[in-house]
C-alpha cells in the first residue's frame, strides 16, 4: 500500500505538467487570436471610416469588438484555471453573460436595419430576445449569489 502512494504522486505530477502545457497552449492561441482580431477590427474600422461607410457597417464592427471582448475573457478564464489548478465558475458565468449581451446587441442592431419585417421574423426576434433576457438575468443572479457565497466564506475564515 505504501509503495502505491509514490506512484500516484508521480502520476499526479505528470498530469499537472500536462495540464499546465495545455493551458499554456490555449493561452497562447487565445492571445494570438485576440491580437489578430483586434488588428483586423482596427483595419475594418479605418477602411469604413475612409470610405464613409462606418454607419452602415457598424453592426459588423460591433460584432467584432464584442468577439474580441469574449476571447479576452476566455483568456482570463484560462489564466485563472492555470493559476488555481481548477475550474472556477465565475469567469465562465462572465463569458456566458458577455455572449448573451453580445447576441442581444447584435440581434437588436440587425432588426433595426430590416425595414420590411415579416411577422414570422418579428416573432422569432421577440422569442429569441425573451430567451436571451431570461438567460442574462439568470447569469447575473448566479454571479451575485456566487459572490455573496464567496464573501460569506471569506468572512467565516477571518473569524
Amino acid at each position: 500500500m505504501t509503495k502505491d502512494r509514490p506512484n500516484r504522486a508521480w502520476v499526479a505530477r505528470i498530469f499537472t505538467v500536462v495540464e499546465d502545457i495545455v493551458y499554456l497552449g490555449l493561452g497562447l492561441l487565445l492571445a494570438g487570436s485576440s491580437i489578430a482580431l483586434l488588428v483586423s477590427c482596427l483595419i475594418l474600422f479605418g477602411q469604413n471610416l475612409m470610405n464613409g461607410s462606418l454607419t452602415t457597417n457598424i453592426v459588423a464592427l460591433l460584432d467584432r469588438v464584442l468577439l474580441i471582448l469574449l476571447v479576452v475573457e476566455l483568456l482570463y478564464t484560462v489564466q485563472v484555471s492555470f493559476r488555481e489548478h481548477g475550474l472556477i465558475p465565475e469567469p465562465f458565468l462572465l463569458i456566458g453573460l458577455i455572449a448573451g449581451i453580445r447576441r442581444v446587441l447584435l440581434l437588436t442592431a440587425e432588426m433595426a436595419q430590416v425595414h420590411d419585417k415579416p411577422e414570422a421574423v418579428f416573432t422569432h426576434f421577440i422569442v429569441e430576445l425573451a430567451v436571451l433576457t431570461v438567460m442574462i438575468v439568470a447569469l447575473v443572479v448566479s454571479l451575485v449569489l456566487l459572490r455573496k457565497r464567496t464573501e460569506t466564506t471569506v468572512a467565516k475564515r477571518a473569524m
